[in-house]
């Protein structure tokens, strides 16, 4: 109760109370005080601050901020009001303001999110609309059942699509006539794992009696290498070859030209491979020393074809294909490249302008032969070479690799049912990078 000794002074207390107090801000205290109790100014304070810490306190208990490590008295409200930032319209508490920063926060990942969404519908729309799917599987019929597991067949040819007169030059494209094939891999994906298997073009094998069209007559089945099926008849008739000679259904074809494959190395900065020895080959071009080198598109066009170095000729030059295809799969995996819009958006255009595919295949099967490869690069798979009884075998149509009978069959017999490979391969973590 204020003073009667200040109220005759003229004085205000803490309380704002006596004669020159404004009539609008400071009531009566007598007037809020409950019947037969004395008012206290102090009572209309901020509640949290003034209030008796021992008002309801258990009598047994010490009070809060008692004992020997209480805090200076008035240190904890001083402490809470801290932790209420002001206003134009006083205190406010902080927890106050949260949920608005997480609704800021919220509105802004959604946006995000959004965003990343249209632009990857985009991609995916433009992306379908230039795969050339060019590829019948079925053209020639008589196919083997389905199987377990899925089988792709990746092929890389000598097409000069894409490919200036100085590109043929430089590149070591010339020479020869019609189309081949530089390399073949069979990539089997099933519940066992991932096996990529490399056949070699000289395979000696059956091509199938088909419709000539040179001639308009049809040719008898007959023994050649396995690249002439690709030369005869194109991706239809190799598919229908490797099918009858190995009994495998092939789900799906993707065949990728020099353009394409140089342009993919030089869109994600190269491929880092290390190499053994020196190799020089004139007729590919390749010219790389000993050691670990990041190799541009030239360069790895050149190594990937060059076999005349090869102590094992074409099956060398198999097994260098399938080291490098692990390696680039490894490396285009990488989170620096492949949520990098400037190496992998250029690289997904270099591929799709070269690229030939079935006509079933889509983005969503070319992602799975993208996985498949880069978990066989991981170590998660095996890469085989098709057995072999024979190497450098002479024909009347050159020397050859022949596949051995017994062990080429078992292979394939464990592809097409999805069991476990019993084929010695390379199993090991990927290591083309000198990691």
């Amino acid at each position: 109760m204020t003073d009667p000794l200040d109220q005759r002074a003229g004085h205000k207390s803490a309380g704002g109370w006596g004669p020159y107090a404004e009539p609008k801000l400071y009531a009566d205290p007598d007037s809020l005080a409950a019947p037969g109790l004395h008012a206290d100014p102090d009572s209309l304070a901020d509640p949290d601050l003034r209030a008796d810490p021992n008002l309801y306190a258990d009598p047994g208990v010490p009070a809060a901020g008692q004992g020997p490590y209480a805090a200076p008295e008035g240190t904890a409200a001083r402490e809470r009001f801290a932790e209420r930032p002001s206003s134009r319209y006083g205190p406010r508490r902080a927890h106050a303001r949260q949920p608005k920063k997480r609704r800021r926060l919220r509105r802004a990942v959604l946006v995000l999110l959004a965003v990343v969404v249209v632009a990857a519908g985009g991609t995916y729309g433009w992306a379908e609309t230039r795969l050339q799917r060019d590829v019948d599987l079925g053209a020639y019929g008589d196919r083997p059942p389905p199987g377990e597991g899925t089988n792709y067949l990746i092929v890389g040819s000598d097409s000069r699509d894409g490919l200036s007169d100085d590109d043929v030059k430089d590149l070591h494209a010339g020479g020869g006539g019609g189309r081949r094939t530089d390399s073949m891999m069979l990539l089997h994906s099933g519940a066992r794992g991932t096996s990529m298997i490399s056949l070699p073009r000289d395979s000696w094998i059956t091509v199938p009696g088909r419709l000539d069209t040179t001639t308009g007559k049809t040719k008898r089945p007959e023994r050649d290498k396995l690249n002439a099926a690709f030369s005869y008849g194109g991706p239809e008739l190799l598919v229908h070859t490797v099918e009858k000679n190995t009994g495998l259904r092939i789900d799906h074809y993707a065949e990728i030209g020099f353009a394409g494959f140089v342009n993919i190395v030089d869109a994600i900065g190269g491929v880092r491979m290390c190499l053994d020895r020196d190799i020089k080959d004139e007729k590919s071009g390749a010219d790389l020393r000993k050691g670990c080198h990041t190799l541009t598109g030239r360069q790895a066009l050149a190594f990937v074809r060059q076999r005349h170095q090869e102590r094992e000729g074409d099956l060398g030059r198999s097994k260098n294909q399938q080291k490098f295809l692990s390696t680039l799969a490894h490396q285009a995996a990488q989170p620096d490249t492949l949520f990098d819009p400037t190496q992998i958006g250029p690289a997904m255009q270099a591929g799709l302008d070269t690229l030939i595919v079935d006509k079933d295949m889509t983005l969503r099967d070319l992602s799975q032969i993208f996985l498949a490869v880069q978990s066989v690069a991981g170590g998660h798979g095996k890469q085989i070479n098709v057995p072999l009884s024979g190497i450098g075998v002479p024909t009347p149509k050159g020397n050859v690799l022949k596949w051995d009978a017994r062990r080429a069959p078992r292979l394939f017999d464990e592809l097409r049912y999805d069991r476990p490979v019993t084929e010695r391969g390379n199993t090991s973590r990927h290591r083309g990078d000198g990691r």
